[in-house]
């Protein structure tokens, strides 16, 4: 009788020692996969951030060198900055005042095709409301611009026109 008691408390230990090193093997396994994930999802986001500031950096330039108008680039640099993720995430309204106030203003002016069925005079109060914002706020928001192709690492150094 002592015998097999004994020989199944062996048992027993070794099938509870046996599960034991099962269930931190598989610990090991899960924690092999959230690195893997994460390292995965590090890098989809490095991805995307560039691809983001590749973009932000072409329409910053393009609003220096005069070939968009400040309100365009205003509302296409908060709506692309805004998908910053990780790391390269800012807070657009704090970061660049001048730029989002122009956004604010001009956020819900009709645009497209929306703005080609406006009155003559509701556009022109519209494009006069816009063309306020935009000369009031033009040396800060250019200053803005420079420090957001300071932020992308530019490649190219803007242009200033020449003025006629």
């Amino acid at each position: 009788m002592d015998t097999l008691r004994l020989a199944l408390i062996v048992l027993g230990g070794g099938i509870i020692l046996a599960l034991s090193a099962y269930a931190g093997w598989l610990l090991s396994q899960l924690r092999t996969q959230k690195r893997q994930q994460q390292a995965l999802m590090d890098q989809a986001i490095t991805k995307r951030n560039d691809k983001i500031i590749e973009s932000v950096d072409v329409i910053a330039m393009a609003a220096l060198q005069d070939q968009c108008d400040l309100s365009e680039a205003a509302i296409r640099l908060y709506m692309i900055m805004d998908h910053l993720q990780g790391e390269k995430r800012i807070e657009f309204p704090t970061a660049y005042p001048a730029l989002y106030e122009l956004y604010d203003v001009v956020k819900d002016m009709p645009r497209g095709d929306a703005r080609k069925d406006l009155k003559k005079r509701e556009r022109m109060r519209f494009d006069m409301t816009r063309m306020k914002a935009e000369s009031r706020l033009q040396v800060a928001i250019h200053t803005e611009l420079e420090e957001i192709l300071a932020f992308t690492g530019a490649k190219m150094t803007p242009v200033r026109p020449l003025a006629s």
